[in-house]
């Protein structure tokens, strides 16, 4: 199978390019390599991708995916049978800094994913979301059948506009379309925005690490191999028109098109002063803490009800938090 991977030098897209280049798949990377965090950790992420055993199935192409011509150009050359769309500008407190930045990669950006996908009659296309989309939501576990009207973030609301164009799309042009909300991925070769990484970084050279509402937050961390082996197992499932799907009472994450939106987390909400614990233990030294309020933009808990992936693909994440946080600290020893 042909599959066109964006985002292929980010955290996600790199492992699932590399998942799909072992079991024998063709991958298209494209990535525009920008700078919201340091590009050499990108770079080197790439470097394992386009190593010479790949070099017959593996192609990166940098490009922005705002670049509506050269996109559409990209697809008529390469004729993707697939397509997992994981670009997108990240982060939930860059937001309220460069909005911008949010409006062209995950708006603009995403409709010409799906034009392309329009065009180009792509089998199936899965795209990030994100828990983000939950927002003001109290009620846990979130489902996909809770309303998620009341974003808290811009990234949250360009996220679950995504999930609306992608419904409309399904509708329109019969394009199979899945969103996967993902729910704090971390691992080795993660996000330097992301706690793990800054937590271990400010641990290890003595600075404070920031700790927002004073500690009192949980949230469903999930191992990044548990995120990929979703992500081929949903794509690999093309999305179908449900009938169960009730207009009169509709559901958000089904629909009478092909279209569909699934949870995927590891379902179990952790403390984040227990995962603090847990980081000075593997790295062998306590951190410094600077308790702060809650940041704008930012939410107490997130827990993933998985059951409907479960029933769609019989595959639920289960790495335990112990077991990925020495996999992270191994890596990240390593590496720097």
């Amino acid at each position: 199978m042909k599959v066109l991977v964006t985002g292929a030098a980010g955290f996600i897209g790199f492992y699932v390019c590399q998942a799909l280049l072992a079991r024998g798949d063709t991958v298209i990377g494209v990535d525009n390599l920008n700078d919201y965090y340091d590009v050499t950790l990108k770079q080197a992420r790439l470097n394992i991708l386009c190593a010479d055993k790949n070099v017959k199935n593996f192609q990166f192409i940098k490009l922005d995916i705002i670049e509506t011509n050269n996109l559409l150009e990209l697809f008529a050359k390469f004729t993707p049978q697939r397509v997992v769309h994981l670009a997108a500008q990240a982060g939930v407190r860059y937001s309220l800094q460069n909005p911008h930045a949010y409006s062209a990669s995950n708006l603009v950006g995403f409709t010409n994913i799906l034009e392309a996908c329009r065009h180009y009659q792509i089998e199936h296309l899965v795209y990030a979301s994100s828990s983000s989309v939950y927002g003001g939501n109290t009620k846990l576990p979130f489902s996909e059948q809770d309303s998620v009207n009341h974003p808290v973030s811009l990234y949250a609301a360009t996220k679950k506009a995504n999930e609306l164009m992608a419904h409309t799309y399904s509708h329109l042009y019969g394009l199979p379309t899945t969103g996967l909300r993902f729910f704090t991925v971390y691992g080795p070769w993660g996000r330097p925005d992301m706690a793990p990484f800054l937590f271990a970084d400010a641990i290890l050279t003595g600075k404070p690490i920031r700790i927002f509402n004073h500690g009192d937050m949980m949230r469903d961390f999930t191992y990044i191999d548990d995120i990929v082996e979703g992500v081929i197992r949903v794509l690999d499932k093309p999305a179908t028109a449900s009938a169960e799907f009730n207009a009169f009472q509709p559901v958000a994450s089904i629909s009478h098109a092909p279209y569909r939106i699934f949870n995927i987390g590891h379902s179990k909400p952790e403390k984040l002063m227990d995962f603090i614990q847990l980081l000075e233990v593997k790295l062998g030294k306590t951190a410094k803490k600077e308790c702060l309020p809650m940041q704008a933009g930012d939410v107490q808990s997130t827990y993933a009800d998985t059951t409907a992936l479960e029933a769609w693909i019989g595959f639920k994440p289960e790495t335990d938090l112990k077991v990925g946080v020495r996999k992270f600290v191994a890596w990240y020893k390593s590496y720097f």
